[in-house]
C-alpha cells in the first residue's frame, strides 16, 4: 500500500469514526483503533508524560478518583463522573480515597495526525518501576537553585544510624511490575523495604480499554524501631513514608507486526488534595512553562487573552479565601478583588484610559518577579516564597516570599496597558469534557492538567513536588521528562555532602530521571511537613491576619466550618442577615484536631490522623444570600458527643423569627445530606494547665 492509499484509509477510518460517535462512542473508539496501520506510525507516546497520584487509605477496591485529566478539570470517579463533592472523596466511613494517574498510549501518525491506542487495536504491555529514596538521600535545607548565596549543601539523611545492610537498606525499590489487558486485577509493589520490613507503594491496574492505572501508597509512615518519635519538619531520622515516583513504559503489539516501544512517561505519588477545586495563585505548570521557554521549547506569549490569561490570576486568588482567612479578607467575597463578582469582573475588563488609575492601583499590588533582593512585603500574592525563614531577619530577600511567574506578570503589564483580548464568554468558563475533545487536544491537556492541580512554590521543599522542577536538564523537551534508559532506582550517593554545584549541574543527580529522583528532596514524612507549614498565624500569632499562607490550597490554614455554615445557611436574611454573615465570615483552624500541647505532639499526632481532617469542599446548593461556589470543610472526624453549644445558638437565633415559622424549613444541614458515619470514640480533652 502506498503511503497516499494509507492516508487514504485512514482518512475514511476517521470519517466512520466521527460518523459513529455520534450514537455510540466507545463503539466510534473501537473501530478508530481497530483501523490504525502500523506502518503509518511515526511514534507511540504514553500520556500524561507526568501523571499524579495521591496517597489515601480507603481500602475499598473501588475507593478511588482519578487526577483530573482536562487543563482546570476536577477528578472523576472511575465510572467517568466529576468528583466533586465529599462522597467523592471520601467513604462512608470517613477515608481519604486515593488518587490513581491513569495513563494513555497515542499514536503520532506520518501524515500529523494524533490517534489513541487501546486494547481494541493492539495489545498493551504497561512496564513501571518506582521507588522511594527519600531516607537514603541528602537533607532538604533549601532550593539548591537560589540566588544571593541563599542556596548551601545538604549532608545525607540518617548518617548517624546504622541499618542492617548499610545505607541501602534506606531506600524503598521494589521491583518493576508489568500489567496488561483489559481490567487487570492488581498488581501490588509490595517487596520493597525500609530496614527490612515490607512497605507497600502502590499497585497497577487496568482499565476497560486496556489503560493503565497507577494508584500510590496508603499513607502510612513510621520509624523503624517503635516509639520513635519525629522531631521536625522534613528530615527525621530513622522514619519513612510511602510515596514514590519513577518511569512508565509501554510496548504495543499491533495484529501480525512487531512490537513497539512508546515513549516513556512518568510517574509520582504525592500527599493528599485536602482542597480539590482550589489552585495554587502560581502552579507548577507555570513554573515549568518558565523553563520551557527559557530553553526555547515552547514560545513566549506575544499577546494576552482576558479569559485565558488575566481573569484566571484573580480568580486563583479569590479562591485562596476557602483556605485561609487574610486571603478571605483580601481577595475574597465582597473585596474589591473579588473574581467571582460580575461588578468586579467587568471592571478588570474595562481597557479604557477612563479605568487606567484603577488598573494601575490594582497592577501595583503585585509583587515584581524581577525585583530584589530586598523583599517589598505588602503586596500579593501573600504566599511564603522559597526563601522563608532563610537569610537575614532585616532586610528580608525578596524570594521570602512568591512571586507570580515572569510571564503572569507581562500579561499584567499588558492589562494594565489595555493590551487584552477580551474574549470573556459571559461568566466563568468551565473546562471541557475529556470526551469532547479531539486526540489532538486531548494530549494537549493530558500534558498540563496534572501540574496545573499542583502547586508551583513555595519549595521549601513543597508539598507535592520540588524545586528541581525548575532545572533544564530534567527535561527532554516541553512537558517530556528525560526518562534514563534503565529501572534501577536514581543514583544516590554524591559524597557526604551534596554541593549546590554538584546537584544543579552536568553529571549530577538531575541529569535525567530514573526512580524516585522527583520525590527523595521531600520531606519524610510528609505529614510532618503538612503539620509545619502553615500560615503567619502560626509563625507570628501577634499579626494582623492569618496571611500568608504556604500551601494552603493543598494544606488548609483556616476553613469555613460545616457547624458554621448549617447555621449560615438556616437563617432567613431578611429576618437574621447579619447573624447569618457571622457564622459565613467565622473562620477556624484546619489542624484543631491534631493541635495537642506542643510542636512535636501535633507532628506526632499528624503522622497518625492525617486522614481524619476535613477537605475544603463545595457544597450542594448554597442559598442565595451566600456565595455561589461556597466550600466548606467537610468530612472531618467529629466528636460524637453531643455539643449543647449549637443549642444555645439555635435558640438565641430563633428569637428573630415568630414562632409560627421554622428557620428555612427546607434546608438540611450537611452532616444530614449523606448517610450516617459510624459511630466514633470521642476526642481527647484537655484539662486547665494542659496547654
Amino acid at each position: 500500500m502506498t503511503d497516499l492509499n494509507r492516508r487514504s484509509a485512514l482518512s475514511l477510518a476517521l470519517a466512520a469514526t466521527a460518523a459513529a460517535a455520534a450514537g455510540n462512542p466507545a463503539a466510534a473508539q473501537d473501530q478508530k483503533d481497530a483501523r490504525i496501520d502500523p506502518a503509518s506510525i511515526d511514534a507511540l507516546r504514553i500520556y500524561p508524560p507526568l501523571g499524579i497520584a495521591r496517597v489515601g487509605n480507603a481500602a475499598e477496591a473501588d475507593a478511588y478518583v482519578i487526577g483530573p485529566e482536562v487543563t482546570g478539570g476536577p477528578p472523576t470517579l472511575p465510572d467517568g463522573s466529576p468528583a466533586r463533592l465529599v462522597g467523592d472523596f471520601r467513604t462512608e466511613n470517613g477515608e481519604i480515597k486515593r488518587q490513581a494517574a491513569r495513563f494513555r498510549v497515542y499514536a503520532h501518525l506520518k501524515d500529523g495526525s494524533v490517534v489513541e491506542v487501546t486494547a481494541a487495536s493492539a495489545q498493551i504491555e504497561w512496564r513501571v518501576a518506582i521507588a522511594n529514596l527519600k531516607a537514603g538521600w541528602y537533607e532538604f535545607n533549601q532550593a539548591m537553585d537560589l540566588p544571593r548565596g541563599l542556596a548551601r549543601e545538604a549532608r545525607q539523611r540518617n548518617r548517624g544510624v546504622s541499618p542492617p545492610g548499610g545505607r541501602a537498606a534506606l531506600d524503598i525499590v521494589p521491583k518493576p511490575r508489568s500489567i496488561a489487558g483489559r481490567n487487570a486485577a492488581a498488581v501490588a509493589f509490595d517487596d520493597g523495604a525500609f530496614w527490612g520490613r515490607k512497605v507497600y507503594l502502590g499497585e497497577l491496574r487496568t482499565d476497560t480499554d486496556g489503560r493503565l492505572l497507577f494508584l500510590g501508597g496508603r499513607g502510612v509512615s513510621g520509624p523503624f524501631k517503635p516509639g520513635m518519635k519525629p522531631t521536625t519538619f522534613a528530615n527525621n531520622e530513622g522514619w519513612h513514608d510511602d510515596v514514590a515516583d519513577g518511569p512508565v513504559r509501554a510496548i504495543v503489539t499491533f495484529p501480525g507486526a512487531k512490537p513497539i516501544d512508546a515513549e516513556a512517561a512518568y510517574v509520582a505519588v504525592t500527599p493528599p488534595n485536602f482542597a480539590p477545586g482550589v489552585s495554587g495563585v502560581v502552579t507548577m505548570d507555570d513554573v515549568v512553562r518558565e523553563t520551557f521557554r527559557r530553553e526555547g521549547w515552547i514560545a513566549s506569549s506575544s499577546s494576552t487573552s482576558f479569559t485565558g490569561d488575566i481573569w484566571p490570576i484573580f480568580d486563583r486568588l479569590t479562591g485562596l479565601q476557602w483556605v485561609n482567612h487574610g486571603l478571605f479578607m483580601v481577595h475574597g467575597h465582597g473585596s474589591p478583588l473579588d473574581a467571582r463578582d460580575a461588578d468586579t469582573i467587568a471592571r478588570l475588563r474595562d481597557s479604557s484610559a477612563g479605568n487606567l488609575d484603577w488598573r494601575r492601583r490594582v497592577f501595583e499590588i503585585f509583587r515584581d518577579p524581577g525585583a530584589g533582593p530586598d523583599l517589598h512585603e505588602p503586596v500579593v500574592p501573600q504566599i511564603y516564597g522559597d526563601a522563608f525563614g532563610e537569610g537575614p531577619e532585616s532586610p528580608k530577600d525578596a524570594l521570602t516570599l512568591l512571586a507570580v511567574t515572569s510571564t503572569q506578570y507581562a500579561h499584567l503589564q499588558r492589562w494594565l496597558a489595555g493590551n487584552v483580548v477580551d474574549d470573556w464568554p459571559g461568566a466563568p468558563p468551565v473546562a471541557p469534557a475529556f470526551a469532547t475533545l479531539t486526540p489532538a487536544e486531548q494530549i494537549a491537556h493530558l500534558e498540563r492538567a496534572a501540574l496545573t492541580d499542583c502547586l508551583g512554590g513555595p519549595f521549601h521543599p513543597g508539598i507535592e513536588l520540588t524545586w528541581t522542577m525548575r532545572l533544564a536538564r530534567l527535561w527532554k523537551r516541553a512537558y517530556r521528562l528525560n526518562v534514563l534508559a534503565t529501572d534501577r532506582p536514581a543514583r544516590q550517593s554524591f559524597g557526604a555532602a551534596l554541593t549546590p554545584a554538584v546537584c544543579i549541574g552536568p553529571k549530577g543527580p538531575y541529569d535525567g530521571v530514573a526512580a524516585g529522583a522527583l520525590t527523595r528532596f521531600m520531606g519524610v514524612p510528609w505529614q510532618t511537613d503538612e503539620a509545619s507549614c502553615n500560615s503567619s498565624a502560626d509563625y507570628s500569632p501577634w499579626t494582623f491576619l492569618s496571611m500568608p499562607t504556604y500551601w494552603g490550597a493543598r494544606v488548609p490554614d483556616q476553613v469555613l466550618a460545616a457547624a458554621n455554615y448549617d447555621r449560615a445557611a438556616a437563617l432567613d436574611p431578611k429576618d437574621s442577615l447579619v447573624q447569618a454573615h457571622k457564622h459565613f465570615m467565622l473562620r477556624v483552624d484546619w489542624l484543631r484536631d491534631v493541635r495537642e500541647t506542643g510542636y512535636d505532639e501535633r507532628i506526632a499526632k499528624m503522622v497518625e490522623k492525617w486522614w481524619e481532617l476535613g477537605m475544603v469542599l463545595p457544597v450542594p446548593d448554597p442559598p442565595a444570600h451566600l456565595p455561589a461556589g461556597t466550600r466548606v470543610e467537610q468530612g472531618r472526624r467529629e466528636d460524637r458527643r453531643h455539643d449543647a453549644k449549637r443549642d444555645l445558638v439555635r435558640a438565641v437565633e430563633g428569637l428573630s423569627v415568630p414562632t409560627t415559622l421554622a428557620l428555612r424549613r427546607e434546608f438540611k444541614p450537611l452532616a444530614e445530606q449523606g448517610e450516617a458515619a459510624p459511630p466514633l470514640p470521642p476526642r481527647q480533652p484537655f484539662r486547665q494547665g494542659e496547654i
